[in-house]
């Protein structure tokens, strides 16, 4: 029948990197993450979300790289939500 839907909770103090597979191209709109593993193509949105998702590997926590991107505190709910979207996708890791 259906797959199996990978559930996960990433937390502000989990450290996370892009995947070794993972290349990002910047585009006008923010930039395209391609997995040249499994063959997965997302649009980021957002050049700050551009900026935590490239700096993540470079901070201990995703706390850390949110701040460092200048993300406020009041967005890191949506932020969290998209990175774990990104991480079922595979295109980040644990750290």
């Amino acid at each position: 029948m259906g797959g199996r839907v990978r559930t996960v909770a990433l937390h502000l103090h989990s450290a996370y990197r892009l995947h070794a597979s993972v290349a990002l191209r910047p585009e006008p709109f923010g930039a395209l993450a391609y997995h040249y593993g499994n063959r997965k193509l997302v649009f980021l949105k957002s050049p700050m979300m551009v900026e935590v998702v490239r700096t993540l590997g470079d901070h201990p926590s995703i706390e850390a790289a949110l701040t460092a991107a200048g993300v406020p505190a009041a967005a890191y709910e949506k932020y969290v939500e998209a990175l774990a979207s990104l991480e079922r996708s595979d295109m980040l890791e644990v750290a």
